[in-house]
């Protein structure tokens, strides 16, 4: 009733029809009492939309435009192509030059003693080191030798058993860890990252 009595008031003109399209279609819109109200604006249906025009082209333009791509087209497959160059291989000229020699520091008289007297030392320590190796390899192989003597004057059977090769001592197979454990407190630092890759055009 309230709607009719609206329709009423507008009039019947031209502008009272289209304001009675509108607010007709804002009613059927209003379906709940949460919807926003009769009075608030609202944007009509583009109803008589016309569609866009496409912009017209000149056919000589856009056949001039199509011969430029192919004649670059084909002076990009008569070139030969260019190959890029990789920085790590290449040895900059500053590091060429052959004069360039590093100096080192003289030393003094006492740290030549010093290190002269630290060698000998070193090497007496490691010839004594290496004797003693030998003479314990030449015990063991003399113990084992009468060994195997007094085996065979007691059984041949035991004595050819024990001079046959162990098939079961190698490969030494034996399982160990193959990362370490995580640190509960480790605390991985935030890495940075300059891309310094060169961009080539052509």
């Amino acid at each position: 009733m309230w709607a009719r009595a609206a329709l009423g008031l507008f009039g019947s003109g031209a502008g009272g029809v289209l304001f009675r399209s509108q607010l007709i279609w804002n009613v059927q819109l209003r379906a709940s009492h949460w919807q926003s109200s009769l009075l608030g604006l609202r944007t009509a249906l583009p109803m008589r939309a016309e569609p866009a025009k496409k912009k017209r082209v000149d056919p000589k333009k856009d056949q001039a435009l199509k011969e430029r791509l192919k004649k670059k087209i084909r002076r990009l497959e008569k070139a030969a192509q260019e190959l890029i160059p990789i920085e790590d291989f290449i040895v900059p000229f500053r590091f060429m030059d052959e004069k360039r020699v590093r100096e080192l520091t003289p030393l003094s008289p006492e740290e030549s003693e010093r290190r002269a007297q630290l060698l000998k030392k070193w090497s007496v320590y490691k010839y004594q080191q290496d004797k003693a190796e030998m003479d314990t390899m030449k015990t063991l192989v003399a113990a084992q030798e009468q060994a195997l003597k007094e085996l065979r004057l007691e059984s041949e059977e035991l004595y050819q058993a024990a001079i046959q090769r162990d098939v079961h001592l190698f490969p030494f197979d034996r399982q160990e860890p193959l990362h370490n454990p995580p640190q509960a407190k480790y605390e991985a630092p935030e890495g940075k990252c300059n891309d310094l890759t060169r961009i080539y055009t052509y």
